[in-house]
C-alpha cells in the first residue's frame, strides 16, 4: 500500500463514522506534513462544516498534503465552499478520491485548485470511495435516490410461510443489523398490505439513534387505518392516488402524516416510477425498502431496484410458502444480472448484498 492509499484509507474511515449525512456525501479529510497526518476532520451532516474545513481548523497547512474522498467543492451552500480554503491555507498537492459529479461542482474544484498551482491527484482508492458514497453518486446521476431492498429470506427463497406468518426467518443479529440500517437512509418503504397485517414501527430501536427514517407508505385506495403503530412515531408520508376517498386522506394528514397523490398504474396500484421521482425531488440518497412479497415483486418488475440485501434463515419452507411473483421473464436472457458487493454470517444467518449491474 503505497503512502497516499495508507492516508486516504484514513479519510474513508473518517468519512464512514457518521451513520448518516443526508442529502450530502460522506466526506472525511486529512492533512499530512512530511509522512505526519496533522489535521483530521468528517463532514457530520447538513449544515454542520465540511471535512476539509475541520481537518484544516488550527493546523499550518503551508506545503502540506490534503486527503480528502470527494472533490473540494466550490458553491456556496449552508456552509462556505472549500476549494478556497483549501488554498488559502497553503495546501500544495491534493489527493483525490472521486470528482463530484453534483452539477454545481463537477470538475470545478479539483480545476480551481489546479488553477492556484495547487498539484491534485485524482483516482486514489476511487473503487472504495465510490462505494461508500455509491447512494449519493446514484441520485446525482439519476434525480433518483437509490433503492434498496431488504428480504428475509428462508433457504429455498420464501419470505412467508403459506399461512402468511414471517416472523422469524432470521435471527437477531441479522434484525440488529436491519436497524443500523435504518439509521443509515432516509426513508423506509412498505405497502399497505404489510403494514395492515404485521403492524409494524418501522423504527430504529437496536442500536443508538439519534434520528428516525421517515416512512413511506403506498396505500392506492386508503386501506391503512390510523390505529397502527407507524403513526405517531415521527415523520409519515402515506403515497396514494386519486381512488382514494378524501375523508381517509383526511384521517392521515389528522393523525399528522403527509399525503402525497400520485399516479396509478394501469393495474390500480399506486405507481412505483412516479413515487421513487418524488422521493427523489426531495433530495433524498437512499430509501430502504421492507415491503412484503407484492411490493418487492413490482420493484424488481419494474427495474427500480438498485441495491438487493437478502438475509438467509437457516430454515426451509417448501412450495407452499410465499415468494416473490411474476417479473416477466420468459427467457434466462432477460433476467437482471446482479454482482455481489458484500456477503457475511450473521450468527445462523447469511447476509448478500449485491448491486444491480447496469
Amino acid at each position: 500500500m503505497t503512502d497516499d492509499e495508507r492516508f486516504m484509507t484514513r479519510a474513508l474511515e473518517l468519512a464512514s463514522r457518521p451513520p448518516f449525512t443526508s442529502p450530502n456525501p460522506r466526506v472525511g479529510a486529512v492533512v499530512v506534513r512530511d509522512g505526519v497526518v496533522v489535521g483530521e476532520g468528517y463532514h457530520e451532516g447538513s449544515g454542520t462544516p465540511h471535512a476539509e474545513v475541520k481537518a484544516l481548523e488550527g493546523v499550518d497547512a503551508a506545503g502540506a498534503t490534503l486527503y480528502v474522498n470527494l472533490e473540494p467543492c466550490t458553491h456556496h451552500g449552508k456552509t462556505p465552499p472549500c476549494a478556497p480554503a483549501v488554498i488559502e491555507a497553503g495546501i500544495s498537492r491534493v489527493v483525490v478520491a472521486t470528482e463530484d459529479p453534483d452539477q454545481r461542482v463537477a470538475g470545478k474544484g479539483i480545476e480551481m485548485l489546479r488553477d492556484a498551482g495547487v498539484e491534485v491527484v485524482v483516482g486514489t482508492c476511487a473503487e472504495a470511495a465510490g462505494a461508500l458514497n455509491r447512494p449519493y453518486l446514484h441520485h446525482r446521476a439519476t434525480a433518483r435516490p437509490l433503492v434498496t431492498l431488504k428480504l428475509a429470506l428462508s433457504l429455498d427463497g420464501k419470505v412467508a410461510a403459506a399461512d402468511g406468518s414471517s416472523r422469524w426467518i432470521t435471527g437477531e443479529r441479522a434484525r440488529g443489523r436491519v436497524h443500523s440500517r435504518r439509521l443509515e437512509v432516509d426513508a423506509i418503504l412498505i405497502g399497505a398490505g404489510t403494514v395492515i397485517d404485521d403492524d409494524p414501527q418501522l423504527t430504529v430501536r437496536d442500536v443508538r439513534a439519534p434520528r428516525q427514517p421517515v416512512r413511506v407508505i403506498l396505500d392506492a385506495v386508503g386501506r391503512v387505518p390510523v390505529t397502527r403503530q407507524v403513526f405517531g412515531r415521527g415523520e409519515v408520508i402515506v403515497i396514494t392516488t386519486l381512488s382514494c376517498p378524501h375523508e381517509q386522506k383526511t384521517r392521515w394528514k389528522s393523525a399528522g402524516a403527509e399525503v402525497v397523490v400520485v399516479p396509478a398504474s394501469p393495474d390500480g396500484v399506486v405507481d412505483l416510477k412516479a413515487t421513487i421521482a418524488n422521493l427523489g425531488a426531495r433530495g433524498w440518497l437512499e430509501v430502504y425498502c421492507e415491503g412484503g412479497a407484492a411490493l418487492a415483486t413490482s420493484l424488481l418488475r419494474e427495474d427500480l431496484v438498485d441495491r438487493l440485501e437478502l438475509n438467509f434463515g437457516p430454515i426451509l419452507i417448501g412450495g407452499d410458502g410465499i415468494g416473490l411473483g411474476s417479473l416477466g421473464i420468459p427467457t434466462i436472457g432477460q433476467a437482471a444480472r446482479w454482482r455481489i458487493a458484500h456477503v457475511s454470517e450473521m450468527g445462523d444467518d447469511i447476509v448478500t448484498v449485491l448491486e444491480r449491474d447496469r
